[in-house]
């Protein structure tokens, strides 16, 4: 039990270590006074925009949360959600361990509205399927959109196979909406069961799922200079590529390993302007969100302190 609670942190710790020295090998020549020059180069509308796809990232996470709760016929406040999905998302991308630090988050919120542990799990896990479904849309886009991208970190796809792969994934999304669509009965898989949620839940996953990972690599891209910017639909897969690797590696907020990917991806930019970017990044979508999370929990459990105290 032990070994099982300490497992993801030390795979979390040793993926900042290995990352973080494979960053340094790639960015040792650069220097506080280049980070400082491409910082300040970002215009004023790159700051504008970077804000306002922040803001459209996280109104996209907490249509997850409504669209969990419209598929479990549970009906709470649109304002309520946005608070909860909101606190639970921005503490959830700092710590890592997303559904156990957004679980927690989750359950003290939504009990107060009178869900089950059961119907909390299931909310979870429909919000991380909603994710992956996105990010899948997404990748086979870009990968029909932009082939060669593949080709940025390695020969790991021949441009004729990402093309194919691509077009794969965006067939494979099909079939999920079209069984929805056709009510089709559950699919079985040995004890494995995959129940097919209604229309009106998966259409809003087809549109809130990408909207939130626009939003997040809107960010990035609005920050980068114009010179040398491959473009949003590149930017956009390189994003896809580095969070699913911030969150395999349990890292928190994918420290090093989000820099590492896109300093390997963008090569043709300056080092310096892809780590200013990153750092507007982390500002607008992890560090501010997390001072207000932690505002928002503290109000949360003073409240709910004095109503079990009236109680």
């Amino acid at each position: 039990m032990t070994l099982k609670k300490f497992f993801w942190p030390v795979i979390g710790a040793a993926t900042i270590a290995v990352s973080g020295w494979l960053l340094y090998k790639e960015l040792r020549g650069l220097s506080l006074d280049d980070l400082h020059h491409s910082l300040a180069q970002i215009p004023a509308h790159g700051w504008v925009m970077a804000g306002l796809c922040s803001l459209v990232a996280y109104a996209a996470l907490a249509g997850y949360d409504r669209i969990a709760l419209m598929h479990l016929e549970r009906k709470v406040g649109w304002l309520f959600i946005a608070v909860s999905s909101f606190t639970a998302y921005a503490l959830s991308h700092n710590v890592g361990a997303s559904v156990l630090s957004g679980g927690v988050v989750r359950y003290r919120a939504y009990t107060s509205k009178g869900l089950s542990a059961r119907e909390i799990g299931g909310l979870i896990a429909l919000c991380s399927f909603t994710f992956l479904l996105g990010a899948l849309l997404l990748a086979g886009l870009v990968l029909v959109l932009e082939p060669d991208i593949t080709e940025r970190f390695g020969d790991l796809l021949p441009i004729g196979a990402s093309a194919a792969t691509g077009y794969a994934i965006l067939g494979l999304v099909g079939l999920y909406a079209l069984a929805s669509l056709l009510r089709l009965p559950p699919l079985r898989i040995g004890s494995f069961q995959i129940t097919y949620p209604a229309p009106r839940v998966v259409l809003p996953q087809l549109l809130v799922g990408p909207m939130e990972l626009i939003g997040a690599a809107g960010i990035i891209y609005f920050a980068l200079p114009e010179v040398g910017n491959p473009g949003f639909v590149v930017v956009l897969g390189i994003f896809l590529v580095s969070f699913s690797a911030a969150l395999i590696s349990h890292a928190p907020g994918g420290l090093g390993v989000l820099e590492l990917v896109f300093v390997m991806g963008l090569p043709d930019l300056e080092q310096a302007d892809v780590i200013a970017a990153l750092l507007v990044f982390r500002l607008f979508y992890l560090l501010i969100p997390l001072a207000i999370a932690l505002m928002v929990v503290l109000l949360f459990e003073r409240t709910q302190f004095h109503a079990d105290q009236e109680s």
